[in-house]
């Protein structure tokens, strides 16, 4: 298993302990570029995360996406293998403004 897709595995393990609808969109030359690894939806709050190994950086392409999804309102989390706990993080966050927004 390569390191991303390690990374990768750790990510959509989390979002399967959180109840969160994803998938993860293959392009394959037909979709759009740049398009995140992972989208999905938690708690009605649309989500991106981008997957990496090591040092490596989203490019341009994928930053733009993030940056629409961002625009939208969406969240977007950037993860490797030493900052997977953001995704946790923005869970928290998306379940903080789903539950802010019921009181």
């Amino acid at each position: 298993m390569t390191p991303e897709a390690k990374v990768k595995k750790a990510v959509k393990k989390m979002l399967d302990d959180r109840g969160a609808y994803y998938f993860m969109p293959a392009t394959g030359g037909y979709g759009r570029s740049g398009v995140p690894d992972i989208v999905g939806c938690h708690k009605g709050i649309f989500f991106g995360i981008e997957c990496k190994a090591g040092d490596n950086q989203p490019t341009a392409l994928q930053l733009r996406e993030l940056d629409k999804i961002q625009m939208h309102e969406g969240y977007i989390s950037i993860v490797n293998e030493k900052n997977l706990l953001q995704v946790e993080v923005m869970l928290d966050c998306i379940e903080a403004e789903r539950n802010a927004s019921q009181d």
